[in-house]
């Protein structure tokens, strides 16, 4: 029996595993959710994942995330995952800031943090992975939104707040949905729709910008502009409108979508973390297998929670108690790679698997 891993899935994910499990040839797309420092508690069971029910895989599987998805997926896409996932992990851990940091150095420090886990070759294997297609959310900004300056865009974000409280398509008056793609196979969410899309080949020239841009929280650190290939204008964090990717992943019936998460819950966009109503469309759940710590795994991590950005502010000036709580819950994550792998290769999962709640 699973105790630290959830396994939920909607309608037709559900009917397909309760029937034969699941195969790793049945997934056609892995996505993920941004959150930060919540991803640190899914790095072995990414590790399990690509590293070893994955391997020997030759259809091209499409991975898309925002931010902290989009980095881990970064990481997961080199030719050696696990350093790659180690380094994400152990840089991300070993962050330091001065007790009110500003945004210029919020932006320095994650600069410095992606040349470290995508090193010298990061990009080019990324590029030329033979199997995975690394997709990835940002945002282009528009009026007030677009500027750095704190007078224009703290009201523009205040704007943008209560219109999406009101209605989550009035974001596009503020944002526009942009998809930064792997170029050698067009991903099967091309032209998801909901919002305004603008779609931007990857390249060598552009990923590292794009990565950036993905992950660049709005206040909290500096645009990204004029991203090469892409309209030009300022870039912030993919999550502020596909936080949990409530999106239709794929064209057809087929297929399973495999999302890791840190949580239970699938919440559309960054605006809409305290809006308990805002929910994904049904339809785009269908497919989707939602893989998520339990209550009771949570439950007994330290402080009785995961890892969260609040941490920085919580543990201000004293980043080696930080760093241990960090590490610790890191260490006890190990068990979701194992039961993971224990359900999908024994066939236990068409017991373990729930159905995602609507």
């Amino acid at each position: 029996m699973s105790v630290n891993l959830s396994f939920l899935a909607g309608r037709k994910a559900l009917k397909i595993i309760r029937e034969g499990g699941i195969s790793p040839d049945q997934v056609k797309v892995v996505t993920g959710a941004a959150g930060g420092p919540k991803c640190l508690i899914l790095g072995h069971l990414d590790g399990a994942i690509f590293s070893t029910w994955l391997t020997g895989r030759k259809e091209p599987l499409f991975l898309l995330g925002s931010s902290a998805a989009a980095w881990r997926f970064a990481s997961v896409s080199q030719k050696r995952p696990l350093e790659a996932i180690d380094r994400f992990r152990t840089t991300y851990v070993h962050q330091h800031y001065s007790r009110n940091p500003s945004r210029e150095e919020i932006t320095s420090e994650s600069i410095a943090f992606l040349e470290t886990f995508l090193g010298d070759t990061g990009v080019d294997e990324i590029l030329n992975h033979s199997y995975l297609r690394l997709n990835m959310m940002s945002t282009r900004c528009r009026g007030l939104t677009a500027s750095d300056r704190m007078g224009a865009l703290l009201p523009g974000l205040l704007l943008a707040t209560l219109s999406n409280t009101i209605s989550r398509k009035s974001l596009s008056f503020f944002f526009e949905r942009t998809l930064l793609y792997d170029q050698r196979e067009i991903p099967p969410f091309f032209n998801m729709n909901g919002f305004p899309i603008r779609q931007v080949p990857l390249t060598e020239k552009n990923l590292r910008q794009a990565l950036l841009a993905s992950g660049s929280i709005p206040v909290a650190m500096s645009r990204v502009t004029d991203i090469p290939g892409a309209r030009r204008g300022a870039y912030r964090d993919g999550g502020i409108i596909d936080y949990h990717m409530d999106i239709p992943f794929t064209k057809d019936d087929g297929g399973i979508v495999l999302f890791p998460h840190y949580t239970n819950r699938v919440i559309p966009g960054w605006f809409d973390k305290k809006l308990s109503w805002r929910k994904p469309d049904p339809s785009n759940m269908e497919n989707v297998l939602l893989l998520h710590p339990s209550e009771e795994f949570i439950k007994r991590l330290p402080y009785g929670k995961i890892p969260d950005r609040k941490d920085f502010q919580r543990f201000s000036g004293r980043d080696n108690e930080r760093m241990d709580y960090w590490n610790r819950a890191i260490k006890e994550s190990e068990r979701l790679g194992e039961e993971f792998l224990d359900a999908v290769e024994t066939g236990k999962i068409r017991e373990l698997v729930r159905p995602m709640p609507e």
